[in-house]
């Protein structure tokens, strides 16, 4: 069967109520910009509910692009008819039946009349519709409660919509409706995937990428670059800040303890990271930081290292182990990436013995020998500050 339509169900937004409006624009924003490839599909609204029509564009590559869209709970490929006659709706009703793949041995209508000028009741429909298919099926049946298949029959007053397969979507808020953070991106396989979760609440981000050239190479930058990229398949586009980091992580090294870099090189990436957000209109940061999976993400640890900064934090793994985190990286494709075997600067002169309960007070003695703000300062200042493009249809098909 050839679709001419897509229906959209969003469910968090149907709750925002007041606001609801305005969250529905930024999914109607995103949806288009994430089919730019497919010019003649149009979206259409009317309330409570969302369609695309399709003119003539590829219903599976659409799909796939829809998939990827956050704010979008479920969509379902569905056949438009403008006449409001029984007989072309059994029609339309029967075929999409038969266009359901592998062949369904029970089924049951539902049907919903908005249009309160349909002459018919909605249970007087599903009588009506369902035994006209089981007269021109063979071995198919009627199950109300767990069927393979549920023919949907949507009587609205602009025309009447069918039906019978339901694609699940991304889910969450649409990306922009909750504001903009800062994602600070490694190399690893848990910033993207945080960012993607920082993405599925609402939030817009922008990278923070720290490279320590020479001791970090252009591939790894490139890694990183790819990882960014993959993850504008949800964002439609997003900046990265590329960092230059060898100068402060050679004073700390110089300058520190050994045992207190890791916690001194974090602050300073922090403090670096919320001008990064002044700077660009950010009000959070986003780390791939799990509690306890490393010395630098314990209880102490985050306390020290976020005691130098004043905007929130957001750490969507915080609670995750690492199977669940890859899991993630896998389904959203970022995981093969992430473990290229290109370092970052994170892995740059790691200590033997990391302090895993580190004190603010004693980070900020070690760090009297370093002109804090000064190599702050500079930091930001050189920033190289790089627009990622989505991938072209071409790219996505030969990429992924």
């Amino acid at each position: 069967m050839q679709y001419e339509h897509i229906l959209i169900r969003y469910g968090e937004l149907a709750l925002k109520k007041r606001n609801r409006g305005e969250f529905e624009s930024q999914l109607v924003r995103n949806i288009k910009k994430s089919l730019k490839a497919y010019p003649g599909v149009q979206v259409e609204r009317v309330y409570g509910r969302m369609y695309l029509v399709l003119n003539g564009e590829p219903y599976e590559q659409v799909e796939a692009r829809l998939k990827k869209v956050f704010g979008i709970h479920s969509f379902s490929p569905t056949r438009f008819l403008q006449t409001f006659e029984l007989e072309a709706i059994q029609q339309a009703a029967l075929e999409a039946v038969r266009d359901v793949e592998p062949a369904p041995r029970t089924f049951k209508v539902a049907v919903k009349r908005p249009n309160k000028q349909f002459p018919y009741r909605s249970q007087e429909m599903n009588h009506l519709v369902g035994g006209y298919i089981l007269r021109n099926t063979d071995d198919l049946k009627v199950d109300v409660h767990h069927p393979d298949v549920e023919v949907n029959v949507e009587i609205r007053a602009e025309g009447v919509f069918i039906s019978c397969r339901t694609v699940r979507g991304m889910g969450g808020l649409p990306t922009g409706s909750s504001g903009k953070a800062m994602l600070m991106l490694s190399g690893g396989i848990d910033s993207p995937v945080a960012g993607w979760m920082t993405m599925k609440r609402g939030v817009r981000i922008e990278g923070v990428h720290f490279h320590s050239y020479p001791f970090t190479s252009e591939r790894a930058k490139q890694k990183v670059i790819d990882l960014a990229r993959i993850l504008t398949q949800y964002s439609g586009g997003m900046k990265l800040h590329v960092v230059p980091f060898t100068e402060i992580q050679t004073q700390i090294r110089q300058h520190c303890p050994e045992h207190y870099t890791i916690t001194i090189m974090r602050r300073f990436m922090m403090r670096i990271t919320e001008r990064l957000a002044q700077k660009h209109g950010a009000l959070a940061i986003a780390t791939g930081e799990s509690l306890g999976q490393v010395a630098s993400q314990t209880m102490e640890s985050m306390n020290t290292i976020n005691s130098v900064i004043n905007i929130p934090v957001l750490r969507p793994l915080v609670a995750m182990d690492k199977e669940e985190i890859m899991a993630i990286s896998r389904q959203i494709e970022t995981y093969e990436t992430s473990i290229l075997p290109y370092e970052d600067c994170c892995t740059v002169f790691v200590p033997k013995s990391p302090v895993t309960k580190p004190k603010p007070e004693i980070a900020e003695k070690f760090e009297q020998a370093l002109d804090v703000e000064r190599l702050v300062e500079e930091a930001v200042n050189a920033v190289e500050s790089i627009w990622i493009d989505p991938v072209t249809e071409e790219e996505y098909q030969a990429f992924f």
